[in-house]
């Protein structure tokens, strides 16, 4: 992996679709090296994703607020939720008002979990960027949202 060109052996008309294709491939690769890696752990990064933010949040907080927090919207966050509960990394408790409101809280198996993976996490594909060129990197994704 180095020039998309190659790695697909693809022409492109312009730099603009150029950067596009980079893009969505780059994701794709990134995305597979995760799913890779979780897999040990048995959950997956949307979950690891769960996780972090309710370690974040220091409390409990709604199913809502955690769908509305993640990195990639997962229409299935509440079935994501399921799994984590069934392996005792969350916990959830109905709001006494509104018996529709869920709150969900991250364990202590959850905690030690999450310690874990960031010990082990690699990221060593990120090393090849200098920390300006980071910076530059974060800029131009953030600009493409805008």
């Amino acid at each position: 992996m180095g020039d998309i060109s190659k790695d697909i052996n693809s022409k492109f008309p312009n730099n603009k679709i150029k950067a596009f294709i980079n893009i969505k491939y780059t994701a794709n690769w990134i995305n597979s090296k995760e799913n890779e890696f979780f897999k040990q752990y048995s959950i997956s990064a949307q979950q690891f994703n769960i996780l972090r933010i309710l370690k974040g949040a220091n409390k409990a907080i709604k199913v809502q607020t955690i769908k509305d927090r993640m990195i990639e919207r997962a229409p299935n966050a509440t079935r994501l939720m399921d799994k984590l509960y069934e392996k005792n990394l969350i916990d959830r408790e109905r709001c006494e008002h509104d018996r529709r409101v869920v709150y969900i809280n991250i364990t202590q198996q959850g905690k030690e979990l999450l310690e874990e993976i960031n010990a082990n996490l690699d990221l060593d594909f990120i090393q090849n960027l200098t920390e300006e060129e980071s910076i530059q990197l974060s800029e131009l994704l953030d600009k493409i949202r805008q």
